[in-house]
């Protein structure tokens, strides 16, 4: 049974994306080889799964030459800082993992016949002039400002995925997705959420950053997942949006946390980050009408569900915010 599993690569499986892309596959019957160097995944992500025969684990850089033995059917590229945290701290190892990582991908898909699918971001779009955003918008990016390392490792990511695919034939899907949250989120990335949740918990004030009004749209991680393995099981090769239209503000964010924590509000308000996006919210057209796809969890639904999570583990979760 186990040789005749269809057989998937998993990168940045330890993190919280891939971890939960790992329980996926694994519950549609794949062998999953998980890959991850784990600057900023978590094993405990994927522990459950250690003792699996259709389950392995690879400790390594995908940066560096990447090797599979065997078969591969699919290639799920989930590696990358994704919290502004993280990637203002390592911006070099981010623009490796977005370059010189999808270009050794693209090769082990060419070499193994195996259909890949990269992690874009909304972040290609920058601080968009087009709202709500739709894959046709070519964005509005700072190369040179601090989320450049970010926003461009990823705009040439899909630039070589795509030439990829015209100029060697390779199946290919890309995917851009918009804010994401649910169990496994690093308390301590320093985006909204996690920031929120945490500093809520702990009867701190809520970190504003600007006056509040710039907006995000949240999406469930189990809706996300969903997204991703209808596109990869697709024959559509163009960008599609994954993500929940349902927009909010960042002030009236921290309202609905505090009012689902059960603490009075309290606020701090500090300078926005440098290219903040003003505004962000999906044009999700195309999902629902390639894919058949839409997010059922609604926002107050799946903010109880991280709840849950995040009351376990923000007792010993370090603190280092910035609502992003």
């Amino acid at each position: 049974m186990a040789n005749k599993r269809k057989r998937a690569l998993i990168t940045g499986a330890a993190g919280f994306l891939g971890s939960h892309l790992c329980d996926r596959f694994i519950d549609e019957g794949f062998h999953v080889i998980a890959m991850d160097n784990l600057i900023t995944g978590d094993l405990k992500n994927i522990e459950h799964l250690f003792g699996l025969e259709q389950f392995e684990f690879y400790h390594h850089d995908v940066s560096k030459y990447v090797h599979v033995p065997g078969e591969l059917d699919y290639i799920l590229h989930f590696a990358s800082p994704a919290s502004p945290i993280d990637y203002l701290k390592i911006p070099i190892q981010t623009l490796k993992v977005g370059s010189l990582g999808t270009h050794n991908l693209l090769g082990l898909a060419r070499a193994k016949g195996a259909r890949l699918i990269i992690a874009s971001t909304s972040e290609v779009y920058g601080d968009p002039e087009v709202h709500p955003q739709v894959e046709e918008y070519w964005g509005n990016v700072n190369p040179v400002g601090p989320r450049g390392c970010y926003d461009e490792a990823k705009r040439f990511q899909e630039a070589i995925t795509m030439a990829y695919h015209t100029h060697h034939g390779v199946e290919t899907r890309i995917v851009r997705i918009f804010n994401t949250y649910g169990p496994r989120m690093r308390l301590n990335d320093g985006r909204v959420l996690p920031a929120f949740m945490s500093q809520a918990l702990r009867g701190e004030e809520l970190s504003i950053f600007g006056d509040g009004s710039q907006t995000r749209s949240f999406c469930y991680v189990d809706d996300l997942i969903e997204g991703i393995y209808r596109l990869l099981m697709s024959d559509y090769a163009l960008p599609v949006n994954i993500g929940n239209p349902s927009e909010v503000t960042i002030k009236e964010f921290a309202e609905e946390i505090c009012k689902l924590t059960g603490v009075e509000l309290k606020l701090g308000y500090q300078p926005l980050p440098e290219n903040d996006p003003q505004k962000r919210r999906p044009d999700i057209t195309k999902a629902r009408e390639i894919l058949g796809w839409e997010p059922k969890v609604s926002r107050a639904e799946g903010l109880r569900r991280t709840l849950e999570y995040f009351k376990e583990h923000v007792e010993t979760a370090p603190v280092e915010a910035r609502a992003f």
